[in-house]
């Protein structure tokens, strides 16, 4: 007893009971806070710990780096060079964009830059499944061209003592492009729900069935137009929006607006925690659904959303060119809009529109000069030479146009990295 005695002296008078009372009791104080919470305040709890770091794997980390820098405490991070260098790119290419009108030809204002938008609208919302929910959807044209089958059906009136195709319900322009849009929604969370659970390849194959199930039905289904394109929609648009059949420039600034809402809609879903937990089951998907995250609903609900998009480009691509016909949605579409996403970049929304520009300008380029040229090129070979260029573009920089960019930015900045460190190296 004597030994025991002693050594209580001893802790008592240094004190290390009594400090191992307060540990242990603060321990347990800690975990009787714990079991109070919630689970899922417990899990917003983790995830405040876990956004501090970057809890992706080495690997995932040098494929993709993060797309903003990592949130610190009392520390607000400026942008960057590179940052600063592309927003007023951006400003400048914006601003160019609204003097557009009174720059550039009628032709080039109809049959380039408003065929742009609308095709560019159409494929941010393939680049925004690919490159930040990790889904390659061959399903974006055939909602595109549902939409636009939609709005043909319920806004054309019938003509008297003429031949008109499709339903012919002759609504209110605005109904039809409130029941288009919601209706191409939900046939899009639809499609989601049922390609969500798959990855890759299967994926891939999935969303490709479903956009030749809605191509095989617009176009058997007699009553909704056949094979028959539906003409005399006569860009039967709201009231607010006013007549675009005479006016291209009211068109044009239209679409204008929604590519930059589009734009700026997807910017905001990314910074949300939606999209925050998005973004990280596109990197881990298994350690996501472990935390508690329901990964097939994320899937489904960005499908929907990228549906949306969709329809909205599918409304506008029937006020532009009047009609819609079974090939707005079949696979040569398909395939097109994939190379537009391809060619701009697939880890960048800006590469949609970037894409978009460059596939129709090279189209109209070859379509209308080469024949006057004199060169033996006849029929289908336009599509081989821009199959061509396409190829080429995908060799030198498989991240697109928009990877090019990076590449000449990471060279800058490292030779003039380089400069800097052999003038201090000299002047030591």
């Amino acid at each position: 007893m004597a030994p025991e005695r002693a050594r209580r002296r001893h802790r008592r008078r240094h004190g290390i009971a009594a400090r191992r009372r307060r540990g242990l009791a603060a321990v347990r104080a800690r975990v009787r806070l714990l079991r109070r919470l919630s689970a899922g305040r417990q899990r917003r709890l983790l995830h405040a710990v876990l956004d501090r770091v970057d809890v992706r794997p080495p690997r995932a980390r040098a494929r993709i780096p993060p797309d903003r820098p990592l949130r610190t405490r009392g520390l607000r991070v400026s942008a960057g060079p590179k940052a600063l260098t592309e927003r007023g790119f951006g400003a400048l290419v914006l601003a160019f964009a609204i003097a557009a009108p009174w720059l550039v030809s009628s032709y080039w204002l109809d049959a380039i830059l408003i065929q742009t938008l609308i095709f560019g609208i159409a494929a941010a919302s393939l680049i925004f499944l690919s490159a930040y929910g990790g889904m390659i959807s061959l399903a974006q044209t055939a909602l595109v061209g549902i939409a636009a089958y939609l709005l043909g059906n319920m806004v054309t009136a019938r003509v008297p003592g003429g031949e008109t195709k499709g339903l012919t319900l002759g609504w209110d322009p605005t109904v039809g492009l409130v029941l288009a849009v919601v209706v191409t929604t939900v046939i899009g969370l639809l499609f989601g729900a049922l390609a969500a659970r798959s990855l890759g390849i299967y994926f891939l194959m999935l969303t490709l069935t479903c956009g030749v199930i809605a191509n095989l039905f617009f176009g058997s289904v007699t009553q909704f137009g056949g094979f028959s394109p539906i003409a005399g929609v006569n860009r039967y648009t709201p009231g607010f929006i006013g007549d675009m059949v005479n006016d291209r420039t009211r068109l044009y600034f239209i679409a204008l607006i929604v590519a930059v809402a589009v734009y700026l809609l997807i910017r905001f879903v990314l910074r949300t925690p939606f999209g925050l937990v998005l973004q990280g089951i596109r990197d881990e998907p298994v350690r996501m659904s472990s935390l508690g995250y329901n990964v097939a609903l994320h899937r489904t609900l960005a499908f929907g959303l990228a549906a949306f998009i969709a329809a909205v480009a599918g409304i506008l691509l029937v006020w532009w060119q009047g009609q819609v016909a079974p090939g707005d949605l079949g696979l040569p579409a398909t395939i097109q809009l994939l190379v537009m996403a391809v060619i701009g970049g697939l880890r960048r929304v800006e590469g949609a529109w970037l894409g978009a520009f460059m596939v129709i300008v090279i189209d109209n380029q070859v379509t209308n000069n080469i024949p006057s040229s004199g060169l033996p090129v006849i029929g289908g070979s336009f599509n081989t030479i821009v199959g061509a260029i396409f190829l080429a573009i995908v060799v030198v920089s498989p991240d697109g146009l928009l990877g090019i960019w990076e590449r000449v930015w990471a060279t800058v900045r490292g030779n003039r990295g380089g400069k800097v460190a052999m003038a201090r190296g000299s002047s030591l």
